[in-house]
């Protein structure tokens, strides 16, 4: 071998350049920043998270259930009847509930032989998500005030809802979400 050839050769295992550790660490905590932010800005603005602790709303969602609501549907339009909505519970407002709106500002809810009936119809209100009938108790009236809602679970006889609260409505600004689906054990989409 020539003496050139020698020194073009590398002697040894080739040396890879050092990993700079700085700049590596510096672009994980980029990444681990961006996410956290991301999550934030996804779970206070644009879509609710919650777990459903009870079977108030059973069989359309049963206790344990995890659901996704959406943030923005109250924000663009009002909440219809039938809605399945997050809301802070007016007599405790650091706790969540997920109920039914029944009830629209301005109406009026009666509780009759176990149905429901608005502004005094003489037709009860059609409600095929109740799976069981409502066990007829003493009649109920209720005048949703404006900008508030009356809210009912679905599982009626075992509901802890606006009938039996101290403050039967809740307030417009109370609405957190929109329940669009339920992720977990179940994942599909609700009604």
């Amino acid at each position: 071998m020539s003496e050139e050839e020698k020194r073009t050769e590398p002697e040894g295992p080739e040396k890879e350049a050092p990993t700079d550790w700085k700049k590596e660490l510096l672009e994980w905590v980029k990444i681990i920043v961006a996410a956290v932010a991301i999550a934030f800005v996804l779970n206070t603005f644009i879509i609710a998270n919650s777990k459903v602790p009870s079977g108030s709303m059973e069989t359309t969602i049963m206790a344990g259930d995890r659901v996704i609501g959406s943030r923005l549907s109250y924000r663009f339009s009002a909440p219809e009847r039938g809605d399945i909505a997050i809301f802070r519970f007016p007599d405790n407002e650091k706790i969540y509930y997920v109920k039914r709106v029944i009830g629209l500002p301005g109406e009026t809810v009666d509780i009759v032989d176990g149905k429901v009936y608005i502004d005094g119809s003489d037709t009860p209100l059609d409600e095929p998500y109740i799976r069981e009938p409502m066990i007829p108790e003493e009649a109920m009236h209720f005048e949703v005030p404006e900008d508030s809602y009356f809210m009912m679970g679905d599982n009626r006889n075992y509901s802890s809802d606006a009938r039996r609260w101290h403050n039967h409505y809740v307030h417009r600004s109370k609405l957190i979400a929109k329940v669009l689906f339920r992720y977990f054990p179940n994942p599909g989409m609700l009604e």
